[in-house]
């Protein structure tokens, strides 16, 4: 029984009415998409985080709103993630970016359990990977939500559609989630910051830069062995191995 299967609900009453919820959330999000992709993502971004930047602490409020908009939109987040690197810095940026991300993940895990199951469903049957790993869920949800969330073997955004249709709570699901990217989070800050400083020409001592390069290549390595432990026990766990 695939992962769409086996957690919707099969009575004709609850199909039309999940049927007419997905009709508006699509026209919704097409309306959004019109939109939002006036201009090219990359321009429109860039502009959006220089505006963000000018408006000083509170602009932290306007990025996390626009990180929630494009997650939902399934818009790649790594755009904004580097830029809060370059705007906040590495530690106010990971803060940043950990409220923002989960806040998106969390709002889209909420729209595909209530609003949008059967188009969700739909996307899931074409891709086999995620029914490979809705019994392992169903046993162990929250760490299976983890590891997926370490793997980038799986698409991140549509990810937070797709666990909505699975059986893990709600706040195992934020938890796991918030644990799970927080590596590539720090990752992509921390390149973020260097390219900001690059970028303002900061006059940084041979020294402070060579801390600055040691540091991002440990966490590159960290990041890349934490992804592959991830792996290794997500396939057990599935039962590819």
């Amino acid at each position: 029984m695939g992962l769409a299967e086996e957690t919707l609900d099969s009575s004709p009453s609850n199909g039309t009415r999940s049927n007419k919820k997905t009709k508006l959330v699509i026209v919704l999000l097409l309306a959004s998409l019109t939109i939002f992709f006036r201009e090219p993502i990359g321009s429109f971004l860039k502009e959006a985080l220089d505006w963000i930047e000018a408006q000083g602490t509170v602009g932290a409020i306007y990025f996390t709103l626009l990180y929630i908009v494009t997650t939902i939109l399934l818009v790649p987040g790594s755009i904004l993630t580097l830029g809060a690197g370059a705007i906040y810095g590495v530690f106010w940026g990971t803060i940043v970016v950990s409220i923002a991300s989960v806040a998106g993940a969390t709002a889209a895990f909420l729209i595909g359990r209530n609003f949008a199951r059967d188009w969700v469903s739909e996307q899931i049957e074409k891709q086999p990977r995620f029914k490979a790993v809705n019994s392992a869920i169903s046993e162990e949800g929250r760490n299976i939500v983890f590891l997926i969330r370490l793997s980038p073997a799986f698409p991140f955004n549509f990810l937070n559609y797709a666990f909505g249709l699975t059986t893990v709570k709600l706040w195992d699901y934020v938890l796991a989630s918030w644990a799970g990217m927080l590596p590539g989070t720090i990752l992509y800050v921390y390149l973020g910051s260097i390219a900001g400083d690059v970028a303002r020409a900061e006059g940084k001592s041979p020294l402070e830069w060579a801390f600055l390069i040691i540091g991002l290549l440990a966490t590159v390595g960290l990041t890349i062995y934490v992804t592959k432990l991830a792996k290794r026990s997500l396939d057990k766990k599935t039962n590819k191995e």
